[in-house]
């Protein structure tokens, strides 16, 4: 069966960030793709080091919790970050992590090469164009497969639990994660 890792950025417990993660996961689901989100909440990700010696064992070597999240990417089909924006841009310890990430993938087996998926942001206002293009560099540079959808993957909310009032934002992701799934189906059948 395939497979879509979804990690959430949020430190919130009940997040706006983790509802949306929700929505996408349930259609990704429909299509028969199964679904896992990981949160980095509680953990403490560190920068890359670039020490490169992820080329030689594999994995990254900094002890945060981050290499077992990169073994449960390195098993899927598909990889969707997102990420709060609390002050006009993705919150550093997605970066870092999207980061070390991708030096693993790029310095061993490649595992991000033809994966599907894409960035979502959730936001009160501003920053969430700037935070859906600091994440899309990404996936451009592992070789990984971005869906669309009818707009950009954002959604906008205010305080806990008011995500999903937001109708078109919900709908884009809704679709984005459809079409996330037919698209590891058509690439991978």
């Amino acid at each position: 069966m395939y497979k879509v890792i979804l990690l959430n950025a949020s430190p919130r417990g009940n997040s706006n960030t983790l509802a949306v993660l929700e929505e996408c996961a349930r259609e990704i689901e429909k299509e028969g793709v199964e679904t896992e989100i990981i949160s980095l909440r509680g953990k403490k990700i560190q920068s890359c080091i670039a020490c490169s010696r992820c080329a030689e064992t594999g994995n990254c070597v900094l002890p945060d919790g981050l290499d077992e999240i990169i073994d449960k990417i390195r098993d899927a089909d598909g990889f969707i970050p997102a990420a709060p924006v609390y002050f006009g841009t993705a919150r550093g310890d997605i970066m870092s992590a999207l980061q070390r990430i991708g030096k693993v993938s790029r310095g061993g087996d490649k595992f991000l090469d033809w994966m599907v998926g894409g960035p979502i942001a959730v936001a009160r206002r501003g920053g969430v164009t700037l935070t859906l293009q600091e994440m899309l560099m990404f996936f451009a540079i592992n070789n990984m497969i971005v869906a669309g959808s009818t707009y950009w993957n954002m959604v906008i909310a205010g305080p806990e639990g008011t995500a999903l009032e937001d109708t078109e934002g919900i709908e884009t992701i809704q679709l984005f994660g459809q079409n996330v799934a037919r698209i590891i189906k058509k690439v991978r059948d």
